[in-house]
């Protein structure tokens, strides 16, 4: 599933330049054109103070890299996105990810990618960790370990003051925009052939691999509304300047989860301690409400819960 605040003015900003950047969680193929980009050092990373009982667990390759690299789909603000200056990975996702690598004595490196892509690319090695909004789920367990750090739910959105008139629960045959590769496809087929059982039309699923189209889409007309992560379509309904709305409550909130590779479990347990570490701290709550999303604090961190 998807699913981080900037200030307001330098958001804007960005979104005027990069076509409403904002986009989410996932990732099965390798990108040959993943760009590395070294996130700038947060306050709350370089306070970090090194764990070394931690950083042991760290396997020897990322140690002797001193570096972990991270794949990152940067099209899903507020939790991952591209800075102003077209190049840099930033999120709330990537500050909170840049203070465990600091409580590992690493720095994290992150490349942007298709978010289809970096659970695959994970497990072939091209990436130490993956951290893109990720939900947890049985599914992705089977491959790879996932470390528990966010709770997120699904929220819908639509153009302002709801034209169209759309009820989640009877959309059968709107037009509905979604991000490739999120848990709600899942939702959206599901709700489809609810309609087409009850002899009603389907639901139309306006399918795009970056977020900030299918938020465009939404805009322009293209989609009748659109459903993402709750961080994410919040996020969306505040940077559009009044363009979008959201529409009823948020609903199947799960945990999103950092991806490991599934033979690496001591690192995978050396993530969650470090996290547990951040909320004894206080830094893993002042991360979360420096970009608005403490409603999605949690405290047990865990792998593969």
């Amino acid at each position: 599933m998807t699913q981080r605040l900037r200030p307001t003015a330098v958001l804007v900003a960005g979104l005027a330049t990069a076509g409403l950047a904002l986009s989410a969680c996932g990732s099965d193929s390798l990108d040959s054109n993943s760009t590395p980009s070294s996130s700038s050092s947060s306050s709350s990373s370089s306070s970090q103070t090194v764990d070394p009982a931690l950083a042991a667990k760290v396997p020897q390759k990322i140690k002797d890299a001193g570096k972990i690299v991270v794949g990152s789909d940067a099209s899903y603000a507020p939790n991952e996105f591209i800075d102003t200056d077209g190049k840099t990975v930033v999120g709330m996702d990537v500050d909170l990810f840049n203070a465990v690598a600091a409580k590992l004595g690493l720095k994290a490196e992150f490349q942007n990618a298709g978010f289809d892509t970096i659970i695959l690319g994970v497990k072939s090695g091209k990436y130490d960790v993956g951290v893109s909004s990720f939900t947890i789920n049985d599914e992705r367990k089977k491959s790879v370990n996932m470390v528990s750090y966010f709770n997120a739910g699904t929220q819908w959105a639509v153009k302002k003051g709801n034209p169209k008139k759309v009820d989640p629960d009877n959309a059968c045959g709107l037009n509905i925009g979604v991000q490739k590769g999120t848990v709600q496809i899942d939702d959206l087929t599901a709700r489809s052939k609810k309609c087409t059982a009850a002899g009603k039309p389907a639901i139309k699923q306006i399918i795009d691999a970056d977020q900030s189209k299918v938020t465009a889409s939404v805009i322009s007309g293209k989609s009748d509304a659109m459903l993402a992560d709750s961080p994410v379509g919040l996020y969306a309904v505040k940077q559009t300047g009044g363009q979008l709305e959201a529409l009823g409550d948020i609903y199947d909130a799960a945990p999103y989860g950092f991806v490991v590779p599934k033979d690496q479990t001591d690192f995978a347990q050396a993530i969650a301690d470090a996290l547990k570490a951040m909320g004894t701290d206080g830094s893993y709550k002042a991360i979360l409400t420096k970009w608005g999303n403490d409603t999605g604090a949690i405290t047990d961190f865990a792998v593969n819960p």
